[in-house]
Order: structure tokens, then C-alpha cells, then sequence
């Protein structure tokens, strides 16, 4: 069994399914996509001033992204159908790119996430201008499409710009405690978190040594983290926590060895 069971899209046995959410609750949720499209400034000018032989590049653009959002289950396998309340794209004009800034919001009331929805929407505004331009610019470059934030539903609110500080702030502390205490690297294993865990935890990977360890095995190891604090004792009471060592599913009472990829995974159900 490999570590992608325990993504929600997967059943135990590694086959595609449409996750059930009929029993999550029906809340606001809201996620924003970007993407940029980097062209030549004489391309970015002819958009700009609206001299373009095919017509209003960003208008097209916009709607392209907005129908794009309502197909997005018609596009990707196993997305779900949702009722979206609002699909926002605006494109903005960068002469410092130069190029084409691209959001796209999407929000609605219901059980599953619209980040999907969001990323189709930047996506497909981006494929659409270099559609439209390909024929004056074809070094035009796609780039940068990624979630931004995301609000609602069980997991909370996140935003890639605390991620990324998070991430950095992590980092830091690690290469501090590294420099400080040098591992023992033959006793040393690696744990690793994903994702509502990384996200609550604030950390996606540890490294340690069996030495801090009395009883190497992964229930010792769970019960020295939950010690941490109230916040990893929170995250990782759930008894229905995955585990897995080297890419294979496992039980708590696995005795840990040098060199072992330890990894916890919540028990994902989202869409």
C-alpha cells in the first residue's frame, strides 16, 4: 500500500473515488486563485490600448475564466458539482512583468471546498489570453497559478502568505537547532506531516533521533508529540489518525529504525 491511500480521492485499495461529503456541514466557503501570464511589452501595449484584431483580450479573457469555474467538474475527474454563488475573475495590466496579473475568486454555500474552481478559472482567463495573442507573442509564459486563500469549511481559513512565512519561520528554527545540537546521524528518522495536520501543526516535517525515544516504537512516538503542547495534543488525539513508515501503511506498535520516513495523515474526507 503506497502513501496515497490516505488522500480523500482515494479509497484503501488506491482506487479513484468521488468522496462522499453529504454528512459535512453546509457552510460559507470562499478560495482565490492566481496566475500571471508574462508576454513581450509590445504585447502587453496592443492589449492595453485595445488595438487587438480579435477584440477586448481581458473581456474575453474574464468570461472564459468565469465559465470555466461552472465547468470545472466537466474538467476535472472526481470534482463535485457545486452551486457556486459567485465566480469574480479580474485581470490586471503589469508593465513590470510586464504581462497580465490574473484573480479569481469563487465562493458558495455549501459541504466542499471551491479551490478547485478557483485554480480552473485563473487558469483557463491565462490560457485564454495567450490564445487570443499567440499570433503576435508565442514566448508568451503561463506562471505562477496557485491558491491564495481559501475560507470556511472544517480545516479553517488558510493563506499562502502565512504559509510561506510559517514555512520560513519553521525552517529557521530548524537550521538553529541543527547548528546547536548537530544529530546523531545514524540514529536519525524523519517524521513528516499532511494536510489539515500540516496546517494546524504549523510544521511539515521533523527530523529526530532514536535517542529521544525510550521506546522507539510509533506509539511512543505519537504520545512524545501530543507532550508538546495543547495545540499537537489537540490535532493528534483523533484515533483514527493514519500512520505510515517508508510509504506503507502501519500500526502503532512499529519499532522505529534509523533512517525511517515516519508520516501522519488526518483522516481526510473533503472534496
Amino acid at each position: 500500500m503506497n502513501t496515497a491511500n490516505p488522500l480523500s480521492h482515494l479509497n484503501t485499495r488506491g482506487e479513484a473515488r468521488m468522496v462522499d461529503v453529504s454528512e459535512k456541514q453546509i457552510t460559507s466557503r470562499t478560495a482565490t486563485a492566481c496566475a500571471s501570464i508574462k508576454m513581450q511589452p509590445t504585447t502587453l501595449n496592443l492589449i492595453i490600448e485595445g488595438g487587438h484584431p480579435k477584440g477586448d483580450v481581458l473581456a474575453t479573457a474574464r468570461i472564459a475564466g468565469i465559465m470555466a469555474a461552472k465547468k470545472t467538474p466537466e474538467l476535472i475527474p472526481l470534482c463535485h458539482p457545486l452551486m457556486l454563488s459567485k465566480v469574480e475573475v479580474d485581470l490586471t495590466a503589469d508593465e513590470s512583468l510586464p504581462g497580465i496579473l490574473i484573480h479569481a475568486t469563487c465562493k458558495l454555500a455549501g459541504q466542499t471546498g471551491v479551490e478547485m474552481e478557483a485554480l480552473t478559472a485563473a487558469s483557463v482567463a491565462a490560457l485564454t489570453v495567450y490564445d487570443m495573442c499567440k499570433a503576435v507573442d508565442k514566448r508568451m509564459i503561463i506562471q505562477g497559478i496557485r491558491v491564495l486563500e481559501k475560507k470556511g469549511g472544517k480545516s479553517g481559513d488558510w493563506d499562502f502568505s502565512n504559509e510561506e512565512e510559517n514555512s520560513t519561520t519553521t525552517s529557521k528554527q530548524a537550521n538553529q537547532t541543527a547548528a546547536m545540537t548537530p544529530p546523531t546521524v545514524e540514529n536519525q528518522f524523519s517524521v513528516h506531516f499532511f494536510a489539515e495536520l500540516r496546517e494546524q501543526l504549523g510544521v511539515d516535517k521533523l527530523l529526530l533521533t532514536l535517542d529521544d525515544l525510550p521506546n522507539p516504537s510509533l506509539a511512543d512516538l505519537l504520545t512524545q508529540l501530543r507532550n508538546r503542547d495543547t495545540q499537537w495534543d489537540k490535532h493528534l488525539a483523533n484515533h483514527n489518525l493514519l500512520m505510515a513508515v517508508n510509504q506503507q501503511m502501519v500500526k502503532p506498535s512499529y519499532q522505529i529504525k534509523a533512517g525511517d520516513e515516519v508520516a501522519f495523515f488526518p483522516p481526510v474526507t473533503g472534496g
